[in-house]
């Protein structure tokens, strides 16, 4: 092909030709690009469980179910992660509030044992979207 066209020379039917190949190759690339921006930006944004004690941190995921014993200044505390929040089942303390307390499961929120030393948190982005309260 001449890199210089004399005048009056026409390249066939048209301008430009899209071989079915040339198609695929733009097909499953926008259908790869569309498959890789909803796995990594259609996801709810991961939180994790911060566990504090003395010097020593923990941090687990909030989706596995499972009870961890964490050592606090009187003794073992008991952490429990069900159903996508976490909980102080069960402490040394005398008045035990941290029992009593709500469940954590959203950025932002967090529970201690102040007398055992123990704070947990979760860490992560926040849902903007939800509602925290309603005022009547």
């Amino acid at each position: 092909m001449p890199l210089i066209r004399r005048a009056g020379a026409t390249r066939g039917r048209g301008g430009f030709q899209v071989r079915w190949l040339d198609a695929l190759i733009v097909a499953l690339s926008a259908a790869l690009f569309l498959y890789l921006a909803v796995s990594v930006y259609g996801s709810p944004p991961s939180s994790v469980l911060v566990i504090t004690s003395g010097e020593h941190e923990w941090i687990y995921q909030l989706t596995q179910e499972r009870e961890i014993d964490v050592p606090g200044l009187i003794g073992m505390s008991v952490i429990g992660i069900h159903d996508g929040a976490a909980h102080i089942d069960d402490s040394p303390c005398a008045n035990r509030t941290c029992v009593a307390s709500q469940p954590i499961s959203r950025a932002g929120e967090w529970a201690a044992c102040l007398p055992n030393g123990v704070f947990i948190r979760i860490e992560g982005e926040e849902h903007i979207d939800e509602i925290d309260a309603t005022v009547r």
